[in-house]
Order: C-alpha cells, then sequence, then structure tokens
C-alpha cells in the first residue's frame, strides 16, 4: 500500500471555465464544451478517433483540497451526508477524473468535445474510446 508512483500529463484543458465554482456538477448534464490540446509527441496516437465517437477522459483535479470521508452529494447540503466513495466529490485521495465526452470535433491534436467540465489548463491524463461491448455491465443494456 506504501508503493509510490508518477504521472505524466499528455495534454491539457482548454476551456472557458476559470474557477471550481464556475464548473457545472456534472459535464454531460450541463453539455460543456472544451478543448483537448494534446501533446503533439502523442497526436498519432490519434489514428482512427472521428467525430461522433464518445471517449473516456481521464484527468488530474489538480486544484483539489484534501479529501473528506463524508461528503454531501454536489456540495448540496440539502442532501443526505454520504461516504466519499459513493459521490462524485473532486477532491479525493488521488484526485483523478473519469469522464464520458463526445468527440465535436478533431483537428490536428486538438479535440473539441462536449461534456468536459474542467477548468482551464486542467492536465489530462489519458484518453480511451467508449464501447458498449466492454463498458455496459453484463446484462443491461445501453
Amino acid at each position: 500500500m506504501g508503493a509510490t508512483f508518477s504521472l505524466r500529463p499528455i495534454g491539457v484543458v482548454k476551456s472557458a471555465l476559470t474557477s471550481m465554482d464556475a464548473a457545472p456538477p456534472q459535464g454531460p448534464e450541463a453539455g460543456t464544451e472544451a478543448v483537448i490540446e494534446l501533446d503533439p509527441a502523442w497526436s498519432e496516437g490519434l489514428d482512427g478517433l472521428a467525430p461522433g465517437r464518445w471517449l473516456w477522459v481521464l484527468c488530474l483535479f489538480d486544484r483539489a483540497k484534501e479529501p473528506k470521508l463524508k461528503v454531501h452529494p454536489r456540495g448540496d447540503r440539502s442532501r443526505p451526508i454520504t461516504g466519499l466513495f459513493n459521490s462524485r466529490s473532486p477532491h479525493r485521495p488521488n484526485p483523478i477524473s473519469l469522464t464520458l465526452v463526445r468527440l465535436e470535433a478533431l483537428e490536428g491534436n486538438r479535440l473539441r468535445v462536449r461534456g468536459l467540465e474542467m477548468i482551464d489548463g486542467t492536465p489530462v491524463l489519458d484518453i480511451k474510446p467508449w464501447s458498449g461491448n466492454i463498458d455496459q455491465p453484463r446484462g443491461e443494456q445501453a
């Protein structure tokens, strides 16, 4: 449990959102558009992607605060308090986000996506394609 490791960002989010207060609670609900500017060294890895594709984007919540083990979901104090791991709080032991986005356009090393509620400058750790065959719970349909 004491192992340490490091992660290296592959890009950065370019967004109109400039603070955590400006970010909506969930990107797909808000339909927020953003651009992922990939480090040019990784551009070849975008081969095969096309607009309309759904992607998982992993980011680092680099401005997150210390996590609390009990939280109000979405920071809404009218909702009952629950465990951190039963919430979408950005303040986590390892502040990594996982967001499902729709690829709207691909221009060189820039991906315009819908549903990414990250603050401008947020580091992008990875991008993976969504697959209905893999990402749906067994026995469930999309």
